[in-house]
């Protein structure tokens, strides 16, 4: 019997003038097993609202837990509101900051986000930029990706109102707003004069609608690209183009090995999870011809193509990869590059920032090139890291008004002020862009991150027809499970236990469990 199941499709693509061009964003972090959305939508993926779309920027642009004020004790506190009551000036868009609003002046919320480095500057200006403007406590609650899209999960899907803002992608925020599990946003940023949603990508704006309603708002935009060291790969005399094959990039790894004392090739994710090892390894498998499935859901994971992707991915990191690569996500690919333990890393242009800062010990050593390609033209993800309110918050007023600072153009201001601005969260407003601080702090790595936006196309990454949306993922609540199960097989095989030829087999019979509900 064929299932009713539907997936989020589109026959065609916009592309806008400008230099961000068609910025369509996919989700690359999670690992969570429980609360499998499926579960509760019995199976049915998104509308096709949070699909194609064009994004067009101004012509002129070329811890486990931690607080502010302290750490998350439970559910908030206040009543509901609902959101026809949500505050003129809230959080501060294009020109303002945040306020005083007497309905939540005094009130707490409790905040669950994931710990990067964009988080955690945040976690430091909210004290003295936000409670001490709004009168609002945030308690954050900050973990390590895979944990907190678990915690998230449970949390949404239980709706105990513990957490009333949490970090979601645009794969979650879809999916959960058809669950129930989020709270609608359309009136609070329609009410918010100070936010200014029409500077938002539209892009973004609609990854996180459904049915033309908002469900989330976005912190910052990515796609990826590989970063490596100039002075190091000068030194040996090796040489990378701008738009690199992985051929090229594997033949640079064994030259730059060993380069200086404890220095690795190169770091790739390896840890499990569908958004972590998952997310760079299926570009690998997309470029080289492989995907998880064909458009009329054949299996493909198996697939010559697919084995000789992941076979390289493997080969490359076992010999000439990061130390301890089962455990590397991106956290710890980051932490590798800052202290000079590898000499390339491909992963998501956001970790540019980091790398760019004024107290980065590597800031004017890193190069950046685009996504390693092998049959394709272009190779890289789309992902956006955004606020989702949990609908059964008691505290929605107060939740908005933190959303929309932390969304802000004030806020990107604020830290380019306060931290520099290459730290800025980059991605989601047209207004960063004409901003001639950030365009001169960020042009080590703005032109090949706008490059890799535009040349993205989730609606063919590969060499054949999909039957969803998607670069680095397959747009089905399913591919939570399926993804995190294919990775930690995949995962052990890089700690040395195990085979390719036996994970893939293993990842084949469980993405045909996942297919046959769909023909």
């Amino acid at each position: 019997m064929k299932s009713t199941r539907t997936t989020r499709r589109t026959s065609s693509m916009l592309v806008a003038a400008g230099c961000a061009g068609m910025l369509l964003l996919a989700a690359c972090g999670s690992d969570t097993t429980t609360a499998d959305p499926a579960a509760t939508t019995g199976g049915a993926a998104p509308s096709s609202t949070s699909n194609g779309f064009a994004v067009s920027t101004p012509a002129s642009t070329p811890s486990e837990t931690g607080s502010a004020t302290g750490s998350a004790t439970g559910s908030a506190t206040g009543s509901a509101t609902g959101s026809s009551s949500a505050p003129t000036s809230s959080g501060g868009g294009t020109d303002a900051g945040p306020t005083k609003n007497p309905a939540t002046d005094g009130k707490t919320i409790n905040v669950l986000m994931v710990a990067n480095p964009q988080m955690t500057d945040l976690q430091k200006l909210t004290a003295d930029n936000f409670t001490a403007k709004t009168g609002i406590t945030v308690n954050y609650t900050v973990l390590p990706e895979n944990d907190m899209r678990a915690k998230a999960a449970i949390e949404f899907k239980n709706q105990a109102g513990q957490y009333d803002v949490a970090t979601l992608s645009n794969f979650e925020i879809p999916i959960w707003s058809q669950n129930d599990w989020l709270a609608d946003l359309t009136d609070f940023s329609k009410n918010d004069a100070s936010f200014n949603q029409a500077d938002v990508f539209p892009a973004m704006t609609t990854s996180l609608s459904t049915d033309g309603k908002i469900y989330g708002e976005p912190f910052y935009g990515e796609s990826s690209f590989l970063m490596y060291r100039k002075d190091v790969f000068a030194d040996k005399g090796v040489k990378l183009s701008d738009n690199p094959t992985w051929d090229e990039v594997a033949d640079a790894a064994a030259k730059v090995d060993g380069a200086q004392s404890g220095m690795k090739g190169i770091c790739l994710r390896g840890l499990p999870g569908w958004g972590q090892l998952g997310a760079p390894l299926t570009t690998v498998i997309n470029t080289f011809g492989g995907a998880w499935f064909d458009k009329d859901w054949n299996v493909l994971i198996n697939s010559p193509e697919s084995k000789e992707a992941v076979n390289f991915y493997v080969k490359l990191v076992k010999e000439h990869g990061e130390v301890s690569p089962s455990q590397a996500g991106f956290t710890e690919c980051l932490n590798n590059m800052l202290q000079s333990k590898v000499a390339m890393w491909y992963d998501a242009t956001s970790a540019a920032g980091s790398l760019e800062a004024k107290d980065s010990p590597v800031a004017g050593k890193i190069g950046y090139v685009q996504a390693p390609v092998k049959k394709t033209k272009s190779a890289g993800w789309l992902y956006t890291w955004a606020w989702g309110m949990e609908k059964a918050s008691k505290n929605q007023d107060a939740a908005w008004q933190f959303i929309s600072w932390a969304s802000s153009s004030q806020y990107e201001n604020l830290v380019g002020e306060k931290l520099g601005w290459a730290k800025a969260p980059s991605g989601k407003r047209a207004s960063l862009y004409s901003n001639p601080d950030y365009t001169k702090a960020a042009a080590a790595f703005s032109p090949a991150t706008l490059t890799a936006l535009q040349a993205a196309n989730p609606a063919s990454p590969g060499l054949q027809e999909r039957p969803t949306l998607g670069i680095q993922f397959v747009d089905i609540p399913e591919f939570t499970s399926l993804g995190d199960d294919v990775t930690s097989v995949l995962s052990q095989v890089l700690a040395g236990s195990g085979t390719v030829d036996s994970a893939l087999a293993t990842a084949e019979q469980k993405a045909q469990d996942v297919a046959g509900g769909y023909k």
